[in-house]
């Protein structure tokens, strides 16, 4: 849970720019839009599947890019 406190002096603009880069730091935002909807375990190694694919293509693209200079 993320918790930030008012230090003395501080606006309330300012706490909630703090509160807001707490949230984006602790990745609670992506964790909630994760599990938004259900994913069975199969989509989830599939996608997984792909998205290794999809790196592993880049990775391939750098390398030729790094020999054809």
């Amino acid at each position: 849970m993320t918790k930030v406190e008012l230090r003395p002096g501080e606006s309330q603009e300012s706490l909630l720019k703090r509160f807001s880069h707490q949230v984006i730091k602790d990745r609670i935002l992506s964790d909630v839009k994760k599990k938004r909807f259900f994913v069975s375990k199969s989509e989830m190694r599939r996608r997984a599947r792909l998205k290794a694919v999809r790196r592993e293509r880049q990775r391939q693209r750098r390398e030729e890019r790094k020999y054809h200079r």
